[in-house]
């Protein structure tokens, strides 16, 4: 059956509910689909059930680092107990979200949208053709092409294990596999990360990230670098993980092995060919309005996005402005320059802005004042001894260009910095003298970071 409307969206993730809310209230006649169950990645299989493992992991590294002082005996996790928590946040999702289509307007269909022509797209014996379509279908795991690749488990599968095994190792050294590996590790499994290359959270500052692999080797858990995946094979009850350069391989025993080498839009599957939809190998190809670049009926949204970084936040900005351009005429252009981002480890790191290497590439000259903050009170009196921060000034004008943190509540102290590099704010703008911080709080330690750099 053929049926027409002003716009259809592929993906329920946050990118995708909001493009289809802003134009149905705009007067759009509009339709979604999605492949799976309604919700997306970060309703799912992201941001809401991974922070409820964090928060369950941090509860753990809290008492642990505070043994000696004043708090003694130990908490462990009970984990079919936390992934039923963590079920009470993510399984309302599906049926909340399309009730909340319905109820708005939004005709819904299950299944694989494919592309039958530039305007249209089918969904099982449905052919919904509209004046535009837009991709937020997500992305998938990244293929490796080793062999034994199909016995991994996916990092979306790992959020709702019955057990956890006795044995992790996991692929990838990026934010999945560490915030993964730490909740691993709090849970009592034995944890490894394989990097395949030297430097693991490679778009982070090094020298947070050496800070991040201290605590991490603390919390038990292996981190091997210049460790390329060469093969997985069944080895009795468990599995056989080869992995590192050529002549130099090694074996680990493993009762699972997580996937979490990165992750590429979800657009295969939908023929783009056949929608004249150009790709590449990251994607579908779009121009800085986040349109197609072929079939400017097309526009993609969140992780399906290849420009964009594949965060929450990010989406829901890529949905913003794919609105405005929809509802205004092609009018406004992304702008990811200044994008906070978070790895919910134990303790977390955070950064926003450039880092150094970014910095010299670009030939801008800078200033750079880095520290221990473990010392102080709002550190020290929880036992936390893994605080510090890195942060970037321009010579010339003194604004802020980036901040990189690592401590307890840097995810929410990063957006401070955020503001100070989208509002040309420099150093002075963030002492005491300009803003008397709430104390004690971790912003506050701000004026610690920015006082050697700030005018005497």
């Amino acid at each position: 059956m053929e049926r027409e409307y002003d716009l259809v969206v592929i993906g329920t993730g946050v990118a995708g509910s909001d493009v289809a809310w802003h134009c149905r209230k705009a007067g759009m006649r509009v339709a979604i689909v999605d492949s799976g169950e309604y919700g997306g990645t970060c309703g799912l299989r992201g941001c809401v059930p991974k922070k409820v493992l964090a928060g369950a992991a941090e509860v753990v590294s809290r008492v642990r680092d505070q043994q000696g002082n004043g708090i003694r005996g130990a908490v462990s996790i009970d984990w079919p107990q936390l992934v039923a928590f963590e079920r009470t946040f993510t399984d309302p999702i599906p049926r909340r979200k399309e009730e909340g289509f319905r109820g708005a307007g939004i005709d819904t269909y299950h299944g694989l949208a494919r592309f039958a022509g530039p305007d249209r797209v089918t969904v099982g014996d449905d052919t919904l053709i509209a004046r535009y379509i837009v991709v937020a279908a997500g992305a998938r795991a990244r293929p490796l092409g080793v062999p034994g690749e199909d016995l991994m488990t996916s990092s979306d599968d790992f959020f709702y294990l019955e057990a956890l095994p006795e044995r992790i190792v996991f692929v990838g050294g990026g934010y999945i596999s560490f915030e993964f590996a730490h909740v691993a590790a709090a849970a009592g499994s034995a944890v490894t990360i394989l990097q395949r290359s030297g430097r693991v959270l490679s778009g982070f500052d090094p020298d947070i990230v050496d800070r991040l692999l201290l605590a991490s080797v603390e919390a038990g858990i292996d981190v091997q670098t210049n460790m390329p995946l060469v093969s997985i094979e069944r080895s009795g009850a468990g599995l056989r993980v080869r992995a590192g350069k050529e002549g130099e391989e090694k074996t680990f025993g493993a009762d699972m092995v997580v996937h979490g080498a990165g992750r590429v839009s979800a657009v295969e599957e939908l023929d783009p060919v056949a929608g004249n939809v150009g790709t590449d190998r990251r994607g579908i190809v779009v121009d800085d309005r986040l349109r197609s670049v072929s079939n400017p009926r097309v526009y993609v949204a969140g992780d399906a996005n290849p420009r964009s970084p594949q965060l929450t936040p990010v989406a829901v900005m890529d949905a913003h402005i794919v609105v405005d351009n929809i509802l205004g005429g092609d009018a406004r252009a992304a702008d990811y320059s200044v994008v906070p981002s978070a790895v919910f480890t134990n303790p977390p790191i955070a950064s926003v802005g450039l880092t150094e290497e970014k910095a010299k590439e670009k030939g801008i000259p800078y200033v750079a004042n880095a520290g221990d903050l473990s010392g102080r009170f709002t550190n020290r009196s929880i036992g936390q001894k893994h605080a510090g921060y890195k942060i970037l000034v321009d010579e010339d004008s003194r604004r802020v260009l980036g901040a990189h943190l690592i401590g307890p509540h840097v995810e929410e102290v990063i957006n401070i910095f955020a503001l100070a590099i989208k509002h040309g704010l420099t150093v002075d703008d963030l002492t005491l003298d300009a803003i008397p911080w709430a104390y004690p709080s971790n912003t506050y330690d701000i004026i610690h970071m920015v006082h050697p750099l700030a005018r005497k």
